[in-house]
């Protein structure tokens, strides 16, 4: 008898409050499979209300992978989860159960998917650019990444310092850019496929600005104050998840709540943007809109088009 064929892998992409978690929860339903996140901060337990983790109760039964790995104190990597969601993906399709990759990390999802070998590091050059980032600031640090290598300068933001401190320090390793140790588009897989949730940009920022409310209506400032006494602020990673920064900084006394909540709704809406950019980049989407009534079977379609 000829071999099992694995089912395919699927993905589902698009900005943040888009709809995504339904649909993955639609199509795991109809392909008998198990949802594997791939939402960089839903890795940390505790921090539930801020991510828009899916309550245990609205799973539908269905299993849920790579949710609450990490306290927050703990720094997450893209090497490491991909490590473990390639991982869990190989264990899945063994099974003959398909995964359904689901989450708003652009970085994280491609790291899976695509040929993506990661550059090694040395804890010596990495401290000395932590060092200088610590003294001259994540914005000069960034214009001297701008000098030695554009097109990752281009493609990190100029506040995100602990990226930029690691494309230096592959530059500095390498000799080479950091943007070419960047995935391209060419899958590890040629049996996946990735289905976008389309929205309307109006109809987006409002589901942002009803999802932040619902946030913060839910407990998220309890959330953070828990979460400081855990270590929150000592997080490299997690700290600086939208919602958490603005909530900590109401706590601290520098922000009014409304001050925080309107400032993580324009933080959440410009992250949907950089989301957006980043995906439409990426031909090999078949994108499906939020709101058709049959966007699922036309997932499905997708998907077939790959068995």
């Amino acid at each position: 008898m000829p071999a099992a064929v694995e089912p395919p892998i699927v993905a589902v992409v698009g900005p943040t409050a888009a709809g995504k978690s339904e649909l993955s929860l639609d199509l795991a339903e109809r392909l008998g499979g198990e949802v594997v996140n791939t939402d960089a901060m839903q890795v940390y337990r505790g921090m539930d209300v801020g991510t828009a983790k899916l309550p245990v109760a609205e799973r539908r039964g269905i299993e849920h992978h790579l949710l609450d790995l990490l306290s927050v104190r703990e720094p997450a990597t893209v090497a490491q989860f991909q490590e473990w969601a390639r991982a869990v993906v190989a264990d899945l399709r063994a099974r003959s159960t398909t995964p359904v990759l689901v989450g708003g990390s652009a970085l994280y999802t491609r790291a899976i998917l695509d040929r993506f070998e990661f550059p090694g590091t040395d804890d010596a050059v990495r401290a000395r650019w932590e060092t200088e980032l610590d003294r001259v600031g994540p914005a000069a640090l960034h214009a001297r990444l701008a000098e030695a290598d554009p097109e990752a300068a281009a493609r990190i933001l100029p506040d995100n310092g602990r990226r930029v401190v690691r494309a230096l320090e592959v530059v500095e390793l390498t000799g080479r850019p950091f943007s070419a140790s960047l995935p391209q588009l060419t899958y590890l897989d040629p049996r996946t496929v990735q289905v976008g949730v389309e929205i309307d940009r109006a109809v987006l920022d409002r589901r942002i600005e009803l999802r932040v409310a619902r946030m913060y209506d839910d407990g998220l400032v309890a959330e953070v104050e828990r979460l400081l006494a855990d270590g929150l602020a000592e997080g490299r990673t997690a700290a600086r998840a939208i919602g958490y920064s603005q909530a900590a900084a109401h706590l601290a006394g520098e922000l009014t709540l409304d001050e925080a909540r309107e400032r993580t709704v324009i933080a959440t809406r410009q992250f949907a943007r950089r989301q957006l950019a980043w995906w439409r980049k990426d031909p090999r989407i078949t994108w499906v809109p939020s709101d058709a009534d049959d966007r699922v079977d036309r997932a499905l379609a997708a998907v077939e088009a790959v068995r």
